[in-house]
């Protein structure tokens, strides 16, 4: 079995190595990790982002595209721009956008050095993807930069609860029945052991606001979701 979480210069190519692994099953597994509350909890980042009627919407790490397709069907007018660094996540999103009449667009980036101009996208959601980058703040610098003035960033990822007992299940159930999943699914712990051992490098709620802060966003708000093992943060530029 593969560790997938590096350190440094070996970041971006374990978690490309990760979700190329994962990338055919990843909806599935992720429905079944979350009972499917996922969905719901992206249905709320649309809908704190508040988006304008017409616009450039940007996906970072997008994915299976489950988020960018979310966008797509609920804000039509709206052209939605999906981004991703892993080939065979990106793969998975155009084969689930065939057949649409207005899909996403898909392209593959590096979201520490984004390929467009500044001041480009009305708003930029980033459903776990953060805790994934080798260099958060740089992403995070990136995106504001490519934001409009007065636009918004909605980021969703995993959060530690601030109720110890809460906490304390909550990483149990990542230490014993996330890795469960990754060998039932992929015939390898490490694939689902992975959130964990990231979390706890993540700097999560506040220490996430403090980063949007430091990067040049204002008025920044978390939401907890889930007890608090989730958090949502939008930002505005």
């Amino acid at each position: 079995m593969t560790d997938y979480y590096r350190e440094g210069a070996e970041r971006a190519a374990g978690v490309r190595q990760l979700f190329s692994k994962i990338a055919r099953r990843y909806d599935c597994v992720n429905d079944i990790q979350s009972l499917g509350f996922h969905r719901l909890w992206k249905h709320r980042m649309i809908t704190m982002l508040n988006l304008p009627s017409e616009g450039v919407v940007l996906d970072l790490a997008c994915g299976s595209g489950d988020l960018a397709l979310l966008f797509a069907r609920q804000q039509s007018p709206l052209r939605i721009l999906g981004g991703d660094y892993t080939f065979e996540m990106l793969r998975v999103a155009k084969l689930r956008s065939l057949g649409w009449s207005v899909p996403p667009g898909w392209i593959h980036l590096d979201a520490l050095s984004l390929p467009f101009r500044n001041s480009s996208f009305d708003a930029v959601a980033m459903a776990y993807g953060l805790r994934n980058m080798a260099d958060p703040p740089r992403a995070l610098r990136e995106i504001w930069r490519v934001l409009k003035p007065g636009s918004s960033l909605a980021l969703l990822d995993f959060g530690k609860p601030a109720q110890p007992w809460i906490r304390q299940s909550y990483y149990f159930f990542l230490r014993t029945i996330q890795p469960f999943l990754g060998s039932l699914f992929f015939r390898d712990a490490k694939t689902y052991r992975y959130i964990y051992e990231s979390l706890m490098r993540y700097p999560a709620r506040e220490g996430v606001k403090k980063l949007l802060l430091e990067s040049g966003f204002s008025n920044v708000e978390c939401e907890d979701l889930c007890l608090g093992t989730m958090s949502l943060h939008i930002a505005r530029k």
